[in-house]
């Protein structure tokens, strides 16, 4: 039975990627430009005075409902057990000391220079919602180069155990796959129903996307790197021997090839200049003496007219009475918290869990770019407990730079098998190794965060399950009367900045609604008893 074009599309797509689609749909002349709108919250001038508003968690979320309420004349206290702004934007740096709930304890002993986001470390250009806080808020940002060609592919078992370039583990399987398909084409031996015109712009675009040979065969690629560059004289470039299709379309390589195809992936990426926490001190210094630091909140409490808030600060407990409450701490904190939730927002905190990603990271002389000529982004390995090492995107030819060995959830993997710290460092070291044989012994003072024990956060992002979105998430984005609860698992952007901003308006929108509808109310009743 003869099939449609998205057919085709559909299997160039399972046989090609998701680059391999793309570039169908894009010579079928049927790509559609998708455009992304950010969230800006609704806040009258003025509108907040005389209300009072507790914000628990000093986070994005947190910051950007302090920030948009403040600007409405809201009086806002934010509550952040942390002696920081941020959550879990965290960069770490000289000096910096990460002490995990256990008692284990590290300081980083790197250079000035150096640094590592232990938590988000990227902006993806479709997350407008952030990045319209960094321009307002004079954030400067640089590219962070999240893909690179020169970075590695992994797998003990393929290709004698050796790293292959992504360049030519991407560019071999486009060639390969567009090799079968315009000999498919051409000997009419697809069941598809494509036009003369059609079938012709097919072939045409499959030599092209796979630099294949007039007869549609592949042999190799120059955009697959060279076994020798041309030169002067008689040097001539000679192309590397394509690697094979059998061990190409092993999935252990699929992961790494088509991970910048993700959407939030996808290039142009950014990072601030000097680290993510930019972010959050750039918020710290608009929001001032609103921020109150190093107040662990104890309990939640609803009263007649708001809600009454517990917290210790130093050996002190003290309270705060407010109209109402955005609640934007983590929900594996809320889970020892008392307070007077409802059932389904309690039955939502006891359900849900979260991950708990670590990374592992390395001072050292930047030998992945005098050596291997890779200048950021990630290289993958698909065998060992270390799935990725990823190169710093800042101060390119520089001295020094951090590099992350190992960055992933530990629970049920090989790294989180692992019985201690030290042995762990030991396989992150060893990842590089393997990359850049002889290399491995220049990593100096690594630094290991592993979030599930860090304090005030106890995991990663959550854990979104089949369930999740049917009964927590709905629990989450709903008021409990004068709370409403913001962060990024009240949004479907997980683990994302992105997420916690769009949370956070949302959460600001139904509460600004509310008053303006109590506000008008009470202006009709006084209008109708006048």
């Amino acid at each position: 039975m003869a099939n449609t074009r998205r057919d085709f599309i559909r299997r160039a797509g399972h046989a090609g990627g998701f680059g391999a689609a793309f570039a169908t749909m894009q010579s079928l002349g049927l790509l559609q430009t998708i455009g992304y709108a950010a969230s800006t919250p609704d806040l009258i001038p003025e509108s907040g005075k005389g209300i009072k508003v507790a914000i628990l968690g000093g986070g994005i979320a947190g910051l950007v409902s302090a920030y948009e309420l403040g600007k409405a004349g809201f009086d806002c206290t934010v509550l952040e057990a942390r002696d920081r702004p941020g959550g879990r934007n965290w960069t770490v740096r000289d000096g910096t000391s990460v002490e995990f709930t256990d008692g284990f304890k590290q300081t980083a002993n790197w250079g000035p220079d150096s640094y590592f986001n232990a938590g988000p470390a990227r902006l993806p250009s479709v997350h407008k919602g952030i990045l319209r806080y960094c321009k307002e808020l004079g954030v400067e940002l640089e590219v962070e180069v999240n893909s690179s060609r020169s970075t590695y592919l992994f797998n003990e078992s393929t290709f004698g155990g050796k790293p292959v370039e992504q360049r030519q583990a991407i560019n071999d399987t486009r060639g390969h796959v567009s090799e079968l398909l315009a000999k498919c084409i051409n000997q009419n031996a697809l069941d598809q129903e494509l036009t003369k015109d059609d079938r012709e712009r097919m072939l045409s675009f499959l030599r092209t996307y796979g630099d294949l040979k007039s007869n549609y065969s592949y042999t190799g690629s120059s955009r697959s790197g060279v076994a020798q560059l041309p030169g002067a004289g008689p040097q001539e470039e000679e192309l590397r021997e394509p690697l094979g299709l059998h061990a190409l379309l092993d999935a252990n390589f699929w992961n790494g090839m088509l991970f910048e195809e993700q959407l939030d992936m996808q290039a142009t990426m950014f990072q601030p200049v000097g680290g993510m926490d930019r972010i959050p001190y750039a918020f710290a210094k608009k929001l001032g003496g609103v921020i109150q630091y190093r107040s662990v909140v104890k309990e939640i409490r609803k009263t007649e007219t708001g809600v009454r808030i517990v917290y210790a600060r130093g050996s002190s407990e003290k309270a705060i009475e407010a109209d109402y409450c955005i609640c934007a701490l983590p929900v594996t904190l809320m889970k020892s918290i008392p307070n007077d939730f409802t059932p389904s927002v309690q039955q939502a905190i006891t359900d849900t869990g979260y991950a708990d990603a670590s990374k592992v990271a390395w001072e050292s002389k930047r030998f992945w770019e005098t050596e291997t000529n890779i200048y950021g982004g990630i290289s993958f390995l698909s065998s060992g407990p270390i799935n990725l090492v990823w190169y710093p995107s800042s101060k390119h030819f520089s001295e020094t730079g951090v590099v992350i060995s190992g960055y992933g959830a530990e629970r049920n993997s090989r790294f989180g098998q692992l019985p201690d710290v030290p042995a762990k460092l030991a396989a992150s070291r060893e990842a590089v190794e393997k990359l850049h044989p002889g290399f491995g012994d220049q990593l100096r003072n690594p630094m290991y965060v592993y979030w599930a024990k860090i304090p005030y956060n106890q995991g990663s992002w959550v854990n979104r399950g089949a369930g999740f979105y049917s009964d927590a998430y709905k629990a989450f984005t709903e008021p409990d009367d004068r709370i409403y609860f913001a962060g990024d698992h009240c949004s479907r952007v997980g683990a994302w900045q992105e997420g916690a901003v769009g949370a956070a308006h949302r959460a600001l929108e139904m509460m600004t609604t509310r008053i303006r509808s109590e506000q008008q109310a009470r202006a009709e009743k006084k209008r109708a008893v006048g």
